[in-house]
């Protein structure tokens, strides 16, 4: 017996950084939904979360570009009632929009930065410097902040000899 699909409009916040899909050009993410009018209708009703899927390259692209964790997004596409009790029901969107932006986390005592195609983080609770390519390839672990270019030296012409 095949489950029962309503298309639906729903505005919710993104609870985790939304991910790639199991195939090209789809990604996924849940959506927490409060009731609007939580009050009237019973105390404590829980929000109700959303496993969402989308195939559309567009939206895909913008869910792993640009979509943060406590975004707010109205989403429109077809529901599917859980198979299970307990577990989301699942939505394929069809159309996003961006309704409201998080607020960009602030990082306490850790810089970021930028050496043409290298990244270096820096804490002020460590004297070591971790170094990384901008597409996530470890350097290394520069001893102090001057030894930095030495590093991305070493690893662009290899160990000395």
């Amino acid at each position: 017996m095949a489950s029962p699909q309503t298309h639906v409009a729903i505005d919710g916040y993104v609870d985790a950084i939304p991910a790639p899909g199991t195939g090209w050009g789809t990604a996924v993410f849940d959506l927490i939904h409060s009731p609007a009018d939580a009050d009237r209708i019973a105390p404590n009703t829980p929000n109700t979360v959303y496993a969402c899927t989308t195939a559309d390259p567009r939206i895909t692209d913008v869910l792993l570009c640009e979509i943060q964790p406590g975004d707010f997004l109205r989403v429109t596409g077809t529901i599917v009632p859980p198979d299970v009790p307990g577990t989301p029901a699942r939505l394929t969107v069809d159309t996003l929009e961006v309704l409201d932006t998080a607020q960009l986390p602030v990082l306490h005592d850790l810089v970021l930065e930028r050496w043409g195609n290298y990244a270096t983080v820096f804490d002020a609770d460590r004297d070591t410097v971790p170094v990384f390519t901008v597409d996530g390839t470890w350097i290394g672990e520069a001893a102090t902040p001057d030894a930095i270019s030495d590093l991305i030296d070493a690893f662009e012409n290899g160990p000395a000899r």
